[in-house]
Parts: structure tokens; sequence; C-alpha cells
């Protein structure tokens, strides 16, 4: 079966969607799976054409397009979009999370007829490049030309189906997940805490949050240090933030974490800080809880269907300092607890997140899609 698979941005590029995407196309490819990927260009110099395990991946200037109004290219990129299409003849155009270049889908939705899958991972993956509200939207549409919408919460779900309710029978929820690590979780560091903050530094993580909470407890837990592992463009304010607060060498920022070293800076942590604004069901979340690391979070998007409060983490108001802050001092006041969480959220997320459950609902969503709307060869 072949499948078209689309991702804003792909393989070099590294986040949680870009993780999902390239695990779930190399799992599906050993099932017999045929995939070509269309991506866009970004700040990273890449070849149009590439290959990626075997798969093939193209790359279009959408975004720069877009974001110039460069009517030449998007002129081409849309001819060369639709001849591509002609020429791999999918069987079903599977678009993993939404984003500016999905307009370019829309325009040559005629140059071969196919049921198009769309996983949304958040809602908010639009609100910079298009309104999200009305009939009209780049979202409504894409949304009501798709075949399957599959949210990766039952958060993410509930608004899409607000936004969009003509996907409510044609819509469920595919929670993301992960490969166990190989190596086992350390004990948590109690003596010295080691408190983490992971992933891209942008508003909607809230690590600013984090900063304020830690720097309310630094009197009561002197040997607590706050890390700070990723990058992004909050990271100059964030440095700024700790110079204000004047946490000095209690905060580290290691910068970019390779993928493969996440395990083992986690299992340097006591407790992971996910603070965030919004949120649809991120993967550190699944790896924290995989080296069994007690996570305080927001109740924010699809947080609360991976942490169950006081039992593999605890739950607090999105945006409150205080709260946040009462949150840790409660585990690091109560090493027992801290310990009796991170291993029930590890169980938790072996028994219900792992790889091979979301692998095999995508392999039955496009088995059900493809024999639902047959293959249809092009003119």
């Amino acid at each position: 079966m072949r499948i078209l698979f689309w991702s804003e941005l792909f393989w070099p590029y590294i986040g949680g969607t870009e993780v999902v995407g390239a695990n779930l196309l190399q799992a599906l490819q050993a099932r017999d799976y045929e995939f070509a990927v269309v991506t866009s260009h970004d700040y990273l110099e890449l070849p149009d054409e590439d290959q990626y395990h075997g798969i093939p991946v193209y790359r279009f200037p959408f975004r720069t397009a877009l974001a110039e109004g460069n009517i030449t290219q998007l002129v081409k990129a849309r001819h060369r979009l639709a001849e591509l299409k002609r020429t791999l003849a999918p069987q079903l155009i599977h678009l993993n999370a939404l984003g500016p270049s999905f307009l370019f889908n829309l325009q040559t939705a005629d140059a071969h007829p196919a049921p198009v899958l769309v996983t949304l991972h958040t809602v908010y993956d639009l609100i910079d490049s298009a309104q999200t509200e009305g009939r009209d939207t780049l979202l409504q549409n894409t949304l009501r030309s798709a075949a399957w919408v599959a949210g990766v919460s039952e958060a993410v779900l509930h608004d899409a189906r607000r936004r969009a309710p003509m996907i409510t029978r044609s819509s469920s929820v595919v929670y993301n997940g992960l490969d166990e690590p190989n190596i086992l979780p350390k004990p948590l560091p109690l003596a010295a805490p080691r408190l983490l903050c992971l992933g891209r530094l942008t508003t909607a993580k809230g690590f600013d949050l984090a900063l304020s909470a830690f720097s309310m407890l630094v009197d009561r837990f002197p040997l607590a240090r706050l890390v700070i592992a990723g990058d992004g463009p909050m990271r100059p304010a964030l440095q700024a933030q700790t110079s204000q607060l004047g946490l000095g060498d209690r905060v580290e920022f290691t910068g970019w974490v390779a993928p493969d070293k996440v395990p083992e800076l986690i299992n340097t942590a006591t407790a992971v800080l996910m603070p965030s604004r919004r949120e649809g069901f991120p993967l550190v979340g699944i790896q924290a809880a995989q080296m069994a690391r007690p996570i305080v979070a927001s109740r924010a998007g699809g947080l609360p269907e991976l942490i169950l409060h006081e039992k593999t983490g605890l739950l607090v108001e999105r945006g409150s300092i205080e709260s946040l802050a009462e949150a840790i001092a409660f585990l690091l006041d109560r090493p027992d607890r801290a310990r009796q969480m991170g291993e029930a959220a590890r169980r938790r997320v072996q028994e219900i997140f792992s790889l091979e459950r979301c692998v095999n609902e995508y392999d039955a969503l496009y088995r059900k899609l493809t024999k639902k709307f047959p293959y249809v060869e092009s003119a």
C-alpha cells in the first residue's frame, strides 16, 4: 500500500511531532507499507529530494513561499506537488499535524484522488498562520476534506470537533506511543534534587513559570537545581529571567539534546516539570514516565490524560506559579511518595502508551480507509 505522508517539518528537524512521524514510518514500513514523505524546507540547507531509512523525502519551499508571498514559488511548488502526486499515485494521504503547507494539499486535491487521514497534535498548530475559528478557514476546509481525523488526545479531539462538528462521526483518539528505552531507571536523586524542564523553548511550554516557581523554593531547598533542556526562541528571555531572579548557577541551560540522549538526561532528574500553557499529548511526558519520574504538570490539553493526579504525578492549574511551587515542594518533602508516583507512571505507560499500540491503531485506520475508499488510477 502506497502512502503519501505529509509532515510540516521532517527529519533532521527534531520535535515531538517529527519523532512520532519518524517512528511511525519505520514501524509501518516493516509491515510492507510503501511511504513517500512530503515536507517543507525551513532554516536548514537540505536537498529537495532525500531519503530517510530508504523512504524518499520530497522537500518544497512551502513555508518561505507563503511567508514571503512569492507567487512564482507558490505556483512552482503547486505544480511540482501535483506532478508528484500523479507519479506516486498514493492510495492514502496522511497529514501528520497541520501547518501552513496543508494549503497546497487542498490546492492539488484533483491531481490524484485519494482519501486523507489527518492527525491533529493540537488545534493550535495553525494559530500563527491562519484563523482557526469560522466556517471557511484552512483548518475547517482540511478537516471537511478528511476521510478521518485522529486526535492525539481526547482534549485535542474535543476541541477539533467543537471547531468542525462535521468530523464527529469520522474521528477518533490515537495516543502517541514510544518504544521502551534501552536503559533502566535510576533511583531519584533526592539529596541534591534536580528538576527538569525538557522541550522546545517556546511560550507554550511555560518554562518561565517553572523559573518563577523555582525561585520561590531555593531558600527552602538550597541544594536543588533546575535544568532547562532544549532550544528555541524563548531561550534568551529565559536566561535573562534567570539573571533577574538571582538564580545564577542554580539553573543550567543544556541546549538541544539528541533524541537518543533524552532517557539518560531524564534519569538524572528527581522530577520533570511540564507547566505548559497549551499542549497536545507530549512525548516528554511518556519519556519521563518510562524512566519512573514523577511529573508536575499543568491541566493543559492532554496532560491530564497522561498524568493521574496524586498517582503518577501532580496536576496544577494552568498559569499558577504558586500552585506549581507547592506541588514541587510536596514531592521534595515526600521522597517516598515521589518514588511511588514515578513507579506507577512507568507501569501505566508500559500498559497504555507503547509504540506497538500506536502503530497497530494506525495500521487499522490505513486499512479501513483504503477499503472504504478504493484506490482509483490517476488519469
